[in-house]
């Protein structure tokens, strides 16, 4: 009985080495919710400007166009610069390299999806389809994490259809986009990552 339970810890122990030489587990949960913070602070940001001061779709110009993608800039620029960081920590703490074979892996399936999403999306926006913007950046990204999810945790599969599923919906209320992109990017990153921190630091 007792060389089978060592028999069975053995091949946990060969599942766990295989499965960290072939997904990037180095993800941390505290890069979830700073990304999270960073799209709620963007939606804030646009709604105050577009929709707070009475925005209606046929009132966009190329000034409100210009800040709206700024605006998304900033905002990708800020949660990937924080998602770095928090996860350059989780990589020193697992005493793994950051950007191994793994991470390229990661990246490079998620990169397909979400510069296609991009360009469309920038297409539509500088062409007056304000409106589809939310709907397509959150499809998108759902593709490229449910793309990316088998090289890292497969919780990230679950995310990403939540996503393709919110940005579907976010289709029927054009109107609405900046909610559901709030939702979206900013409450269930915050959600994932708060779950992922404590399920990774039990």
């Amino acid at each position: 009985m007792e060389n089978q339970q060592e028999y069975i810890n053995d091949l946990k122990e060969i599942k766990d080495i295989m499965n960290r030489s072939t997904r990037f587990m180095s993800l941390s949960g505290l890069s979830g919710v700073s990304a999270g913070v960073s799209a709620l602070i963007g939606a804030y940001f646009a709604y105050e400007h577009l929709y707070k001061m009475g925005f209606e779709r046929n009132q966009l110009d190329l000034v409100n166009v210009n800040y709206l993608i700024l605006i998304g800039a900033l905002t990708i620029l800020f949660a990937v610069g924080s998602a770095l960081f928090f996860t350059n920590i989780e990589s020193k703490k697992n005493g793994v390299k950051l950007w191994d074979l793994q991470i390229k892996r990661f990246i490079s399936s998620m990169m397909i999806p979400l510069a296609t999403g991009g360009i469309l999306t920038l297409i539509l926006v500088l062409k007056g389809f304000v409106g589809l913007a939310a709907p397509l950046t959150l499809i998108f990204y759902g593709l490229a994490l449910v793309n990316g999810s088998k090289y890292t945790f497969s919780d990230i599969k679950s995310l990403g259809i939540i996503e393709i599923v919110l940005g579907l919906l976010a289709t029927q209320f054009i109107g609405y986009g900046i909610y559901f992109w709030a939702v979206g990017f900013g409450v269930l990153h915050i959600a994932y990552g708060i779950y992922m921190y404590f399920t990774n630091n039990r």
